[in-house]
């Protein structure tokens, strides 16, 4: 355990070096900053994972959206019985990934839009971030962004900020964008845990935000007057800000919870048409390559080159060689993709060992794949001006570069402390 310890630390250390060494203003990065949120970071990874009383919180926030999970298996047993096993009052023999998975999205996601309607996940965003500000003495917009991260997604985020964004300088923006390939919203935290350790998934959040400005801060420093240190706005989800009629008066509360509830269909049927057609692609891609060789496939290619970064974590050759196929297909695809393919045996620690699982779940846990650089142009597309847009498109290496380094940096730093 001393040498991969050791390795690993390396690794960490690595991470932030690659971080350095494509910065683009290495001289105006706020160090002192950066090891403020570092260390933070490291201090909230040793209690999640050290500590009894650490691992009962994520233990407990787990339980809390598995019992969410099965609360919405009531509403699929009543439509669907037949897809829906004994356990939960259905009749099937097994169930399938969109039942599993993606069908409760259905009550988290009106859930979260209701708790934003009636101001309480304002209030909580609002002051969280206010305090992160204060800590790190990071920018106030940047600190409650990274804050909206964890309870909306990329999209939700950004569009919850359009006048902070129209508002605000090109540069500034930019780190927005590199920050959202990190995000993660509450409402599929329920899908993530019926398929990967819970407690890890839950530890992976905290880490990601902090991790998503130490990365930002170190690729793109941007220097922020007191004048422009300014939150122009305090939004909820884009559902709720959409609860705000032309008259100035809320929609009605039942007219906004069916806008909500035709939001969660609308993304369940856009997580299973990505996690479908990127399977089916990648399938298609390895039978090309097996045509010029039948070893050749696009985990083995993918892992051959993400090799170096997965063994760092701390890893043995086989381990990370596995860890790296895993890494890079979600890259390509997506995290439900690898999810779904590890979720059978990913809980088996025989099998795979705590340390392994730990930093495979938690490098999973983010939305940092290809696709969602598209998603991310496209939301400023309707948010920013033209300006704004070309810069955030000049920087897609920039955004996929921030996503991998921040999925490698939580997952080496969770691993110091998970053996």
């Amino acid at each position: 355990m001393s040498m991969y310890l050791i390795v690993n630390i390396i690794g960490v250390i690595v991470y932030l070096g690659i971080a350095f060494l494509f910065s683009k203003s290495k001289k105006t990065i706020n160090w002192k900053s950066t090891a403020i949120v570092l260390v933070l970071n490291l201090v909230i990874a040793w209690i999640l994972t050290s500590f009894s009383w650490g691992r009962d919180i994520v233990s407990g926030a787990a339980a809390g959206f598995n019992w969410l999970v099965q609360v919405a298996y009531k509403g699929i047993v009543f439509a669907l019985p037949n897809w829906v096993t004994p356990q939960y009052g259905g009749t099937a023999k097994s169930m399938n990934f969109v039942t599993s998975s993606l069908l409760p999205i259905l009550l988290i996601v009106p859930m979260f839009d209701i708790l934003t309607y009636i101001g309480v996940l304002p209030w909580v965003i609002k002051w969280i971030g206010r305090g992160l500000s204060k800590i790190t003495g990071q920018p106030k917009f940047e600190s409650f962004f990274s804050v909206e991260m964890m309870f909306l997604g990329n999209t939700e985020a950004l569009a919850v900020s359009n006048l902070q964004i129209k508002t605000m300088r090109a540069e500034r923006n930019v780190t927005l964008a590199m920050m959202s390939m990190s995000c993660i919203t509450a409402s599929i935290v329920g899908a993530y845990t019926q398929m990967v350790p819970g407690n890890y998934v839950l530890t992976a959040i905290p880490l990601n935000i902090l991790n998503a400005i130490i990365v930002t801060n170190i690729l793109n420093p941007v220097k922020v007057t007191p004048e422009e240190d300014t939150i122009a706005k305090v939004g909820g989800s884009s559902a709720a800000e959409e609860a705000e009629m032309e008259n100035g008066k809320r929609e009605p509360f039942f007219s906004f919870l069916g806008d909500s509830i035709l939001g969660a269909g609308r993304l369940i049927l856009i997580i299973a048409a990505n996690v479908i057609a990127f399977v089916a692609l990648a399938a298609l891609i390895d039978k090309l390559l097996g045509l010029i060789n039948p070893w050749l496939s696009l985990e083995h290619l993918l892992g051959i080159v993400m090799f170096p970064f997965a063994w760092l974590m701390g890893l043995d050759v086989h381990d990370a060689f596995q860890f790296a196929q895993y890494m890079g297909t979600k890259l390509v695809t997506n995290e439900f993709v690898v999810m779904g393919k590890i979720a059978p045996t990913i809980h088996n620690v025989s099998m795979y060992g705590a340390h392994y699982q730990a930093q495979l779940t938690v490098f999973l846990t983010s939305f940092a794949n290809f696709s969602t650089t598209g998603m991310i142009i496209g939301a400023f597309k309707g948010l920013a001006d033209k300006e704004t847009n070309n810069l955030v498109s000049k920087n897609v290496g920039y955004m996929l570069l921030s996503g991998i380094l921040v999925s490698l940096l939580s997952a080496g730093i969770v691993g110091l402390f998970v053996w």
